[in-house]
């Protein structure tokens, strides 16, 4: 069943990529657009600045269980590397999956009561008026989602047949 989870997340997670890849799209279809007003028109467009900063936040977060999915996150291996092969080598690697809950879980908290008092206090940004929920809603997601993730990748680390799989 874990091993059913894990694929479903890890499906899940590529969906996510796609959508932050979405809104990179949107915004480097606007920021030029707004290039284009400012230098060729002389009319700069006010909101440019505004959304694509409204809409880095979302992003930020919308490809962190893809990075987990592929093992793409920037640290420093040296003592895994080492120890690669060695019964130590499961518990540092356990030791550092835990670290990555433990975040998660925190910014997981964080991000939903954010999300929470957005829809509450109904807040919207300062320029375009957009609600907040609208970044805090995806945000969380994302990272709850990557949290889920990260805890099955450390439960399945103990499991013979996920090692099997993962080597």
């Amino acid at each position: 069943m874990m091993l059913a989870l894990d694929r479903f997340l890890a499906r899940f997670a590529v969906w996510l990529a796609y959508a932050g890849a979405f809104v990179v799209f949107v915004q480097v279809v606007w920021t030029s657009y707004g290039v284009m007003m400012r230098y060729a028109f002389g009319r700069p467009d006010a909101y440019v600045t505004e959304a694509t900063a409204l809409l880095l936040f979302p992003v930020a977060f919308l490809g962190l269980a893809y990075a987990m999915k592929e093992d793409a996150y920037p640290r420093v291996s040296f003592l895994l590397d080492a120890t690669r092969g060695r019964a130590v080598h499961k518990w540092i690697k356990t030791l550092t999956d835990l670290v990555v809950v433990v975040v998660g879980v925190y910014f997981s908290l964080a991000s939903v009561d954010a999300a929470i008092k957005s829809f509450h206090s109904q807040a919207a940004s300062e320029i375009l008026l957009w609600p907040r929920l609208y970044f805090w809603v995806p945000s969380a997601l994302a990272i709850v989602l990557f949290t889920v993730f990260a805890a099955v990748r450390l439960f399945l680390l103990w499991r013979p047949e996920a090692l099997a799989r993962k080597e």
